[in-house]
């Protein structure tokens, strides 16, 4: 099972109304966010068991729980008549946040719950490409970044009900198989772009 949690950071600066805005999106490097309780998203490095650091919710059905999200910093130079917004994503998961019952560790069961990482991921990429496409304006980046970002969201959580739910939270074996072969063929389309 996956908690979601996203956010965003916005910070502006003024100019005037007749610039011209450019516009870059990129992915945040890690190595410039905070670090401590959170892990950013990295193809080659897949979650342990040691990373879920979080109290299990003894109550709850589920064994582990992953608690991952995306959020974005937004940024504004200008400098004369031009104009540039600075639009940069970023993919993590809270290790205080995410949680494993006691004697239920598998390999099966971390495949499952990195796959809910992945997820994140691919709806994170979904989210710049919708930004790489856009048209901003002085007059709309605040507006249609919102918006491109509660379509992500949408998307990122309807994804991982689908998930959970088709895999009846990964016991089912055999639709568990079928959502690992569509997450690695995603994935490796996006590594490879």
């Amino acid at each position: 099972m996956s908690k979601i949690i996203l956010s965003g950071l916005f910070i502006f600066f003024t100019c005037t109304a007749t610039a011209q805005l450019f516009t870059t999106v990129q992915w945040q490097g890690f190595e410039s966010l905070p670090e401590g309780d959170t892990i950013y998203y990295q193809a080659n490095n897949a979650l342990n068991w040691k990373d879920f650091k979080g109290s299990p919710q003894k109550n709850s059905v589920a064994i582990a729980i992953t608690a991952s999200g995306f959020g974005y910093t937004v940024a504004m130079k200008s400098r004369g008549n031009k104009a540039t917004l600075v639009i940069s994503v970023f993919c993590f998961f809270l290790k205080n946040n995410s949680w494993v019952k006691q004697n239920m560790k598998s390999d099966y069961a971390l495949l499952h719950e990195q796959h809910h990482f992945d997820i994140t991921f691919i709806a994170a990429s979904s989210f710049m490409k919708k930004l790489n496409a856009a048209a901003f304006t002085l007059n709309n980046y605040n507006s249609l970044l919102k918006k491109l970002h509660d379509e992500s969201y949408a998307e990122l959580e309807k994804m991982q009900n689908d998930y959970d739910g088709q895999t009846k939270n990964g016991q089912l074996s055999d639709v568990q198989s079928e959502w690992n072969m569509k997450l690695s063929r995603q994935l490796s389309a996006l590594v490879t772009n």
